[in-house]
Parts: C-alpha cells; sequence; structure tokens
C-alpha cells in the first residue's frame, strides 16, 4: 500500500504549522519549503480547511494554522480526510469477482487497512513534528524561535 501524494502533502503541510504554532503561513511558503507546487498546494489546504484540519484567513494578514493542536490531530484521521480509496484489492471497494462471497481475500485485506489505520491513530502531528523539531525548522528554513508547543494557537 502506498499513501497517494495528496496524503504526503496534506502531512507535510501539518507538520509546517505546527512547527510554527503562533505564527500564520501562506501556501506559497509551504509549498517553497517543500518544492511543492502552489497549484497542488492550494488544493490539499482546501483539502485541510474542509476537513476542519487547519483554519484559513483572508485577508492581508491572512493566512493558515492548526485549527487545533497538533497533538489532537491524529495521524490516522488526516489519512481518512485525504485518502480517497483505502481498499488494498479491488474486491475492498465493491469491485466484481468472480469468487466473491467464498474468498476471504477481502476480510484479510480489511483487517490489514485496520490494523495500518489503529496505528496511524496511536500518533498525532505532534509526534512526527516534535521528537526532532530543531532540526525540521532547519529543513524547512524557519527560525528556531519558532517550535512546536502544542498550544492551540487559535
Amino acid at each position: 500500500m502506498r499513501l497517494t501524494r495528496f496524503t504526503d502533502y496534506g502531512l507535510r503541510t501539518l507538520i509546517y504549522l505546527a512547527l510554527r504554532p503562533d505564527a500564520l503561513a501562506s501556501i506559497a511558503e509551504i509549498a517553497a519549503a517543500y518544492r511543492i507546487s502552489e497549484s497542488h498546494m492550494t488544493k490539499v489546504v482546501f483539502a485541510l480547511g474542509q476537513a476542519g484540519l487547519i483554519e484559513t484567513l483572508r485577508g492581508r494578514h491572512g493566512g493558515l494554522r492548526l485549527a487545533r493542536a497538533a497533538a489532537l490531530i491524529g495521524l490516522g484521521a488526516v489519512v481518512r480526510a485525504t485518502e480517497p480509496e483505502l481498499a488494498l484489492v479491488e474486491c475492498q471497494a465493491g469491485g466484481e469477482c468472480a469468487i466473491d462471497g467464498c474468498c476471504r481475500l477481502r476480510s484479510i485485506m480489511d483487517e490489514a487497512t485496520g490494523a495500518l489505520l489503529s496505528v496511524l491513530d496511536r500518533y498525532t502531528v505532534a509526534d512526527v513534528a516534535g521528537p526532532d523539531s530543531r532540526a525540521l525548522l532547519r529543513r524547512l528554513g524557519l527560525p528556531e524561535a519558532a517550535g512546536l508547543t502544542g498550544q492551540n494557537p487559535a
């Protein structure tokens, strides 16, 4: 199984915002930090906003921030919100199969998907951004005065 780029970019966006809990960020700066197209980043940000994971503030002094503390945003919730289809095999997605109903493959794959999500549910954006936030800040070109506080910026 491989997550889509869309989910990857969504997770990266949340990590970036978690590293700057007291500041607003722009789509342009996040896209530049990760060397991602602004157009694609706009779609990702829209989806994260629709899922209630980030807040977008319009206007001259607007920008993006986490909708709640990074410690309250589970990775499993992010994947569920950004992945259009989590099925590992076609029969999980309701596809037609000649052996449907007498094959255990669907239940095994459902269990595997559940296990993946169960592991992701144990971790938060803070867990990803926090352990070595200084290295992440340096890599993304952010000031080290920023950093994960676990506080809700709102």
